[in-house]
């Protein structure tokens, strides 16, 4: 196997020396080029045609965001994005590139801090050049947020899923609460879901996303502009708000575990779970012992085999399962152990998800309600 071609972009000198050396530690790599500018970035993937990209988000020119986005659409190559979580733009513009398909970031304020720095940024990107990308045009300033509200203006429609239990059995029950999880690649898809759902949308939301821990804030503040729904930190003994527009996005908190007990989140330290903490298959779990069958749980691209589990759980439990398709997956690892498992009741694109949500949430509400 040949070695793996790394591009460094990074505007400052220095770094990017420490960068190259870093990589070059391991004879598995070889730096290819190095661009300390947005569009020689763009020039340089298209000539060099690197295995994977170590990207900056601050670049003279134009910044990472849209060196993201533009590779993305030319030629697209695996991009791991090196930022500082300690600079509130850089980090913001962090998700932004995530979210034009860059797959995974790495804390730039590790090179400062952490002696084990220049191995776990090989490791990283060992994994990011493994995965495959697919081309994504990106359609002008707005063109994100205008598809996501088509989205969600048809997500008010018939949703396009076959249910297993016939439409009335749906309606039985209102739906208590939504459970999301995801990890590489989560950031976008959980923005397409999230900024496809109505401002009206009635059931909370929990979220277990995995990011890097310096990045949770920052999290919660960018999916808070990308969606009509309210978004915050998950904080222990929080009450699980009863069904009632409109809902809030509780996301769970870096290095935290976030349970469901007697209808409040609890956050515990106990041990990783599949080398995560949060971990989705501890709230599923808990969800699935607390909750029963008025709830839906959802896995999302990522890789390994959190969250799998506890789906299956849930399913048992009575409860609605989804998970993210193939094709719109940046890694279909979780959701494909979660059908192996048998724990997926539908495969869904984010848009389909969405859509979904409203239908079983909604439509579940709607019924109470005049009942």
């Amino acid at each position: 196997m040949g070695r793996i071609r790394v591009l460094i972009v990074e505007d400052s000198l220095t770094v990017r020396k420490r960068l190259r050396e870093a990589i070059e530690e391991d004879s598995a790599f070889e730096v290819v080029g190095e661009a300390a500018d947005g569009l020689a970035a763009v020039e340089k993937c298209r000539t060099l045609r690197p295995d994977v990209v170590s990207l900056d988000m601050e670049l003279p020119g134009i910044n990472g965001v849209d060196v993201a986005r533009r590779v993305m659409a030319d030629c697209a190559t695996p991009i791991l994005v090196v930022s500082a979580s300690v600079n509130r733009g850089e980090a913001l513009n962090t998700f932004d590139a995530l979210q034009a398909g860059a797959v995974e970031v790495y804390d730039k304020s590790q090179m400062g801090s952490n002696p084990g720095w220049s191995a776990d940024l090989r490791a990283l990107l060992r994994q990011v050049s493994r995965i495959p990308v697919i081309s994504r045009a990106w359609y002008g300033e707005g063109g994100m947020l205008k598809r996501a509200a088509a989205a969600r203006d048809a997500a008010s429609g018939t949703a396009r899923v076959e249910p297993a239990r016939s439409a009335d059995a749906a309606l039985d029950t209102p739906l208590r609460l939504v459970a999301i999880g995801a990890s590489t690649g989560g950031p976008a898809a959980v923005a397409r879901i999230l900024g496809a759902l109505p401002p009206t949308f009635p059931v909370p939301i929990l979220l277990v996303l995995h990011v890097a821990p310096l990045f949770g804030g920052m999290l919660v503040e960018w999916l808070g502009q990308q969606t009509p729904l309210k978004v915050t930190m998950a904080t222990e003994g929080m009450a699980i708000p009863t069904p009632g527009a409109p809902a809030t996005v509780f996301v769970a908190p870096p290095e935290r575990h976030m349970i469901v007990e007697a209808g409040r989140l609890q956050l515990t330290a106990d041990p990783e779970v599949h080398c995560c903490r949060p971990s989705i298959d501890v709230l599923f779990s808990s969800i699935a012992r607390e909750c029963g069958s008025n709830v839906l749980g959802c896995v999302l691209t990522g890789m390994g085999c959190d969250g799998a589990a506890g789906l299956l759980a849930m399913r048992r439990s009575g409860a609605r399962t989804l998970v993210q398709d193939e094709a719109s997956s940046v890694v279909f690892g979780m959701p494909r152990e979660a059908i192996a498992l048998g724990a997926a009741e539908f495969v869904l694109s984010p848009e389909e998800i969405a859509h979904a949500l409203c239908q079983y949430a909604v439509a579940r509400t709607r019924r109470s309600q005049s009942s």
